[in-house]
């Protein structure tokens, strides 16, 4: 990034960005399939192990199935560990975490995930531009 375009990064991009995950882990808790689905661009991508969703609409229509059956009754949990601008409208920001099933109140090593999450802003608004995670242990 070039100085002007640092000049233009706010400490208010920088949460609003961090606050990204916090407004995942709600929509995760209600399994608001469209208030997650919302944090996406429109034309954002998801991949998820063994899955892929293409746009708003998929990444919607997936958690409603996944809400109803492989994660039904989950939590997730997760915390920035890194941010890195690219211009003064996207970033990289990096996470770790995972899903939390019934009864857990720490994320199972097998269920720990690292992820990326590739974030612009449109409209004045930061949003998830493609996000995509990985176990974390392997």
């Amino acid at each position: 990034m070039t100085t002007t375009e640092t000049a233009k990064v706010t400490d208010a991009d920088k949460a609003a960005i961090a606050a990204l995950t916090q407004k995942v882990i709600a929509a995760w808790a209600y399994h608001d399939a469209d208030a997650f689905a919302d944090v996406f661009t429109e034309d954002g991508t998801m991949i998820l192990a063994g899955s892929f969703a293409n746009g708003r609409e998929e990444i919607r229509a997936f958690l409603k199935d996944a809400y109803a059956t492989n994660y039904k009754g989950t939590q997730v949990t997760g915390k920035p560990v890194g941010l890195r601008f690219l211009s003064a409208d996207s970033a990289v920001l990096l996470t770790q975490g995972g899903v939390l099933y019934k009864g857990e109140s720490e994320v199972a090593d097998h269920n720990a995930i690292r992820a990326s999450w590739t974030v612009a802003r449109q409209d004045g608004e930061w949003r998830l531009a493609a996000y995509q995670n990985t176990p974390r242990d392997k």
